[in-house]
């Protein structure tokens, strides 16, 4: 399957279950198939994401308070590393334990360390489509796969990682 040319939006997988039989992810909606495909993931006009996050605000950011500190004095920087940190941590459970294990996480996470009011539902924002949050924010979640980790996500409300769940 080397030579297997993948469309745009889908990505390939090895299934564990099938003994390394090879499978393929939209990158989009999730949705798994074992046939190659042969269009593009077509991401459609009305498709949706559900994403947890954690916010760590700084001095600059659009408003720089939260439920945890008021005011937020922390450099941009400073809030960058926090994220990058939390990122680790995640990442080393995702490895060790599995994906259900890092959503845990995440939302243990953010219930404790995240700035923004979503803090209280484990950093779950709902389901949500385009133009419905920050432009930068939105085309992370939307960028992601399902059970996708963000980078650094840099909006006017802080620096977010990003964990899609649908």
């Amino acid at each position: 399957m080397a030579d297997v040319v993948i469309p745009e939006g889908w990505s390939q997988r090895l299934s564990k279950s099938h003994h390394g039989r090879a499978y393929f992810v939209n990158a989009f909606t999730g949705a798994t198939q074992w046939e190659v495909p042969k269009e593009p993931a077509d991401p459609g006009t009305d498709m949706k994401v559900q994403v947890l996050h954690i916010l760590k605000k700084h001095a600059g950011s659009r408003r720089p308070a939260s439920w945890r500190c008021n005011p937020i004095t922390q450099d941009k920087q400073e809030s960058i590393d926090q994220v990058l940190a939390i990122r680790g941590k995640l990442e080393e459970v995702l490895e060790r334990n599995g994906f259900s294990a890092m959503e845990k996480a995440f939302r243990d996470i953010a219930c404790v360390e995240s700035d923004c009011g979503s803090a209280e539902r484990g950093g779950d924002l709902g389901i949500f489509g385009r133009g419905q949050m920050q432009k930068v924010f939105e085309d992370s979640s939307f960028a992601l796969a399902v059970q996708g980790l963000s980078g650094v996500c840099d909006s006017d409300s802080g620096i977010h990682i990003i964990l899609r769940i649908a």
